[in-house]
């Protein structure tokens, strides 16, 4: 068995800890178990589990750490993604824990298996989460503030993960580079043999969710890489202050704010994470502006940004996140120096049914459509994509009393193609509006005005 690259950076010969759960709940361990197979530390799958301390918590993540991994050493029992109950016969983690929570089992389970716990070494990963909000760095001379901070991991950007739904796996791919890219470095690997730049590019079309990405990510990896970089920051920057009103101050600007992100990057215990939001206003193409008969002020801002960003090349601990909507404007020097070029397009059938599901798990959970049967709704209404469409396939389909829910959801679903997944995000709020009576509903009435929410926000797209 070949191990896939997990992103922690843990030692792979500590000992095993067993995980315990599938599903939130607890199982039974079978009355006479089968050997387990014994497999050397290396070949085991690492699975992430992420620990949240409650904001009150004066305990030292060493401390929680290590009584997380004590718990998960009593059970031997297989586990899926998703949420596990603190133990409440443990009074310390019951006064310091907020959640704990399983990752990224899907990336190594195939064909619907589960991981056992002899497959598995969990890689327990403690924070807590910053409550400052954002800071922002106010220019002189009456400009613009050219960013904004946050400490990360920032309660703003809780779940933020959790919520995006792409395919292919897009996220999984970013939490990989980044270990890459960071491994590399810690590793020493000469840059002019082997070269990374430590930047990801992300475009496509508005409302795909690329800027929430770049923020979500931002967060999971200073959770994820917390033992090595105690402290975490994420500075937005404003493109639009770097602009100034006097000719050829514009690259002095850019090179001003870098001086500053320069300045967090020397503490070597910070990993930074610089996020440039439509990068094109930044980088636009210098072909264009050449057309001139001498350089205009963009090009110098171009000029600045292309040598600020090649110094910070060689530092280990900052990775930089862009965006951008019109790639065909940015400059082709950038665009070489971006490591990861994403392109993020309109959500898929299979994504947008798993948006829309995420939402009605939100409105049931909240109360707002409290007619639904909590059991029937859980066992049935939950179901994801491929297991709905292994149910539509079957001859055993007058056993699921609510599939005819399942597919009017699917049906919303395939209403909505074109839409992006912030129009998808709105669209049970619109259908719960267009009611007559919002209070009092059923489930099939709610989602048919779904359906016809999303046939009317179809049409009234722009051609």
């Amino acid at each position: 068995m070949t191990t896939p690259m997990d992103v922690s950076m843990q030692n792979p010969n500590e000992p095993t800890p067993l995980l315990p759960q599938q599903n939130g709940h607890i199982l039974s361990p079978s009355p006479s178990p089968s050997p387990s197979p014994i497999l050397p530390p290396q070949d085991k799958f690492l699975v992430s589990v992420e620990v949240c301390l409650k904001p009150s918590s004066p305990a030292r993540t060493e401390d929680v750490r290590f009584a997380v991994e004590r718990m998960l050493e009593k059970r031997s029992l297989s586990y899926v993604d998703g949420p596990i109950p603190v133990p409440l016969d443990d009074p310390f983690l019951v006064e310091n824990v907020q959640r704990i929570c399983i990752c990224d089992t899907d990336e190594w389970v195939k064909n619907h298996d589960i991981l056992l716990f002899w497959q598995v070494k969990p890689v327990v990963h403690v924070f807590q989460l910053s409550e400052e909000g954002p800071c922002e760095d106010l220019g002189g001379d009456g400009q613009l503030s050219t960013f904004n901070e946050w400490m990360l991991p920032a309660k703003e950007f809780d779940g933020m993960w959790e919520s995006l739904i792409y395919e292919s796996g897009l996220k999984q791919r970013l939490l990989r580079y980044a270990a890459s890219a960071l491994l590399f470095t810690e590793k020493g690997v000469d840059p002019f043999l082997v070269s990374w730049n430590r930047i990801i590019l992300l475009h496509g079309p508005p409302g795909t969710g690329k800027t929430s990405l770049c923020k979500a990510l931002a967060q999971k990896l200073s959770i994820r890489f917390s033992s090595r970089y105690p402290q975490s920051q994420l500075i937005e920057v404003n493109a639009h202050s770097l602009f100034s009103k006097w000719f050829s101050e514009s690259g002095k600007l850019v090179a001003k704010l870098f001086q500053k992100i320069q300045e967090m990057v020397e503490e070597e215990s910070n990993l930074v994470f610089v996020l440039i939001d439509e990068v094109e206003s930044l980088a636009a193409a210098r072909k264009a502006a050449l057309s001139g008969s001498e350089p205009s002020d963009s090009i110098r801002v171009v000029n600045a940004l292309l040598t600020q960003m090649d110094k910070l090349k060689s530092s280990p601990n900052v990775i930089i996140l862009t965006t951008s909507n019109i790639t065909a404007a940015i400059d082709i020097a950038f665009v070489d120096r971006a490591d990861i070029k994403a392109y993020v397009g309109p959500p898929t059938l299979q994504a947008r049914y798993e948006i829309l599901r995420s939402c009605l798990q939100e409105l049931v959970r909240t109360g707002v459509l409290s007619q639904f049967q909590a059991q029937d709704f859980d066992h049935y209404m939950l179901l994801s994509y491929s297991a709905l469409k292994e149910k539509l396939n079957s001859h055993i389909q007058e056993a699921y009393p609510m599939l005819n829910l399942c597919k009017q959801l699917h049906e919303a679903a395939e209403a909505c193609e074109g839409l992006s997944g912030r129009s998808l995000r709105k669209l049970p709020f619109l259908a719960h509006a267009a009611l007559s009576n919002p209070y009092s509903c059923d489930p099939s009435s709610f989602l048919r005005s779904m359906v016809d929410t999303a046939r009317r926000e179809q049409s009234e797209l722009p051609d």
